[in-house]
C-alpha cells in the first residue's frame, strides 16, 4: 500500500484538508484571499482524539487510544503536518485514514490521505504532509459547483479480515482501501470537535 492513495467516494474529490481543538504554537502566519492577504494569527495545533467506531469495536479493544495531531503551516510551507499516534491497538495491523464529509455512516465525500501500522506491542505512528485545514470535496451538480468540506476523521481496519478478531469471519468488506477491499471502520473522530471549516 502506497502512503498517499485516493479514494474518490461517489462524486470525483478534490482534496485539500480540515482542522479541531486548537492550541497557539507562535508564528503569525498570512492567509491569501480574493480580495488580498489576511493576518490569521499564531499558526495552531489541532489535537482530535479517534474512538471506537461502534460499542462492539470498542468492548474488543476497551483501552485503545488513536490520536491525531495537526500543525497548520499551510500558509509558511504549503503542507500542514497530520501525525497520528495509536497505543493498545490489535497487533500487527494496518490502518488506512480518511477525512470525511461525515465521521460514521453514511460518510458521504471522502479522501484517503495514508495509512498506518501498529507493531507487535500495538503501538502505532505515521507522519504525512498534505493540506489539511481546507480540505474540501468539490462536483457539478446541475452545471453548479457543489463544496463539501471535509472535517472528519476516519481509519479503517485495511485488511477484511482485520476486524475478524472482533466481528467475526462475516464481517462486512467495504471499499475503503486503494484496492477496493477493507474491513470496517474502526476509529472515527464522531466524540470530537470537528476540524474548522475554512
Amino acid at each position: 500500500m502506497q502512503l498517499a492513495r485516493k479514494l474518490a467516494i461517489g462524486t470525483a474529490t478534490v482534496a485539500v484538508i480540515g482542522a479541531s481543538t486548537v492550541a497557539s504554537v507562535g508564528a503569525t502566519v498570512t492567509h491569501h484571499t480574493g480580495r488580498g492577504a489576511v493576518k490569521a494569527g499564531p499558526a495552531d495545533n489541532v489535537h482530535l482524539h479517534l474512538t471506537p467506531s461502534s460499542p462492539q469495536l470498542a468492548a474488543c479493544m476497551p483501552h485503545a487510544r488513536v490520536d491525531v495531531t495537526v500543525k497548520l503551516t499551510t500558509n509558511q510551507f504549503g503542507f500542514d503536518v497530520f501525525t497520528i499516534r495509536g497505543r493498545h491497538l490489535p497487533p500487527n495491523t494496518t490502518f488506512t485514514t480518511f477525512l470525511l464529509e461525515k465521521a460514521g455512516a453514511p460518510f458521504g465525500a471522502a479522501e484517503y490521505i495514508a495509512d498506518f501500522t501498529s507493531n507487535k506491542h500495538g503501538n502505532a505512528y505515521n507522519q504525512f504532509r498534505l493540506i489539511v485545514q481546507e480540505a474540501f470535496s468539490s462536483t457539478l451538480v446541475n452545471g453548479k459547483r457543489v463544496r463539501v468540506d471535509l472535517n472528519q476523521v476516519g481509519a479503517w481496519f485495511a485488511d477484511p479480515t482485520g476486524d475478524d478478531f472482533c466481528l467475526g469471519k462475516n464481517s462486512p468488506v467495504t471499499p475503503f482501501d486503494g484496492d477496493n477491499e477493507a474491513g470496517v471502520q474502526a476509529f472515527n473522530s464522531a466524540n470530537t470537535q470537528p476540524l474548522p471549516a475554512p
